[in-house]
């Protein structure tokens, strides 16, 4: 006799809200027109953070995935004008990526699609609800280590 998962239910809920939430930032990503997938999104937000050009393998480790997942990432915001590779200027054999002036203005025109996808989310909550759903959020995220400020 199997023993019943109480946290079954909240785990499925988790499971599905995500879906959902990758399902419309999708959408609004692609109503932008500007060709980028989600996952390039995220490598280009990614990049952004760097004070320097950072190597294909920072970038892979940093977005916690295999090197040549990167190098796909690259290739294509690469042929679209986003990103470059250059020569590090101390090791010729390592080679960084940057974002370009087009990486940069698209990389603006995302954050509106990704801020209009945050409100379609989050219509359906009070101020209240979604203070506390930043809390509980926050709690998860940190695996409930203290935050501090």
């Amino acid at each position: 006799m199997t023993t019943p998962d109480p946290d079954g239910p909240l785990a499925e809920q988790l499971l599905r809200f995500t879906r959902r939430v990758h399902r419309i930032q999708k959408r609004h990503l692609q109503e932008c027109g500007l060709g980028v997938t989600p996952a390039q999104y995220r490598l280009l937000r990614t990049l952004a953070h760097y004070d320097s050009p950072p190597r294909m393998a920072d970038l892979a480790e940093r977005l916690e995935v295999v090197p040549r997942a990167v190098t796909t990432l690259v290739d294509g915001l690469e042929t679209s004008g986003k990103v470059r590779r250059v020569p590090d200027p101390t090791n010729r054999r390592v080679i960084r990526i940057e974002l370009t002036d087009d990486g940069r203005e698209t990389l603006r025109e995302l954050h509106g699609a990704r801020r209009s996808a945050a409100q379609e989310i989050l219509a359906p909550l009070t101020g209240e609800q979604r203070a506390v759903l930043g809390e509980l959020l926050g709690t998860l995220i940190d695996g409930g280590v203290e935050r501090r400020c």
